[in-house]
């Protein structure tokens, strides 16, 4: 990869560049199910409430973004504190890269330093892929170590289009038999 590439933290001021790498998933692909194009506050809003207990992190290259990467709550119970949904989006003209490949492997290296066991994902699938959807994602979560733990058929509408939802999951640390509690990714900065 090129050593000009860097990953850091996000920023609540990074909103728009990563609003602009996500743009282009939301009004042409079923990658993402979200319809409508968040505004710049809505989505900085996105990046602050994440930061608040889990990573957020950008991929600059020659000091641009390129991609981002950040973990979120798997279930909203405590019992399910030490697993995370993950989610990634890289600008699509750096796919194949590699970019996807450091962001994760940072991301599960901030994960674990929180006590965090398991990584899920949850991903669009197709039978049939279109020009709104390819099933690369999941070629790359399996290539990280994700396996496939379950299907929805048909779950999501987007391009006058039925789409399937695939949850994958990665265990990236032991289960202890009494886990200590998660440390809110802001204490890890202190």
């Amino acid at each position: 990869m090129n050593d000009n590439l860097h990953i850091r933290a996000a920023k609540t001021s990074d909103a728009e560049a990563l609003l602009a790498i996500y743009k282009p998933y939301i009004e042409n692909t079923a990658i993402t199910f979200e319809y409508d194009i968040p505004s710049v506050d809505e989505f900085a809003n996105r990046i602050k409430t994440t930061l608040e207990k889990y990573p957020y992190i950008v991929a600059e290259l020659d000091g641009k973004i390129v991609g981002y990467a950040y973990a979120g709550i798997f279930k909203g119970r405590k019992a399910y504190d030490w697993s995370v949904e993950t989610s990634i989006y890289v600008e699509l003209i750096n796919h194949g890269n590699g970019i996807g490949r450091l962001l994760y492997e940072k991301l599960e290296k901030i994960l674990k330093m929180q006590g965090i066991t398991n990584v899920n994902a949850c991903i669009a699938y197709t039978e049939h892929e279109n020009e709104h959807l390819h099933n690369d994602s999941v070629h790359f979560h399996e290539k990280l170590g994700y396996k496939t733990v379950g299907i929805f058929h048909k779950c999501a509408y987007k391009f006058d289009k039925w789409y399937d939802m695939i949850w994958m999951e990665k265990c990236i640390a032991n289960h202890k038999d009494k886990p200590n509690d998660i440390i809110p990714y802001p204490m890890l900065n202190k």
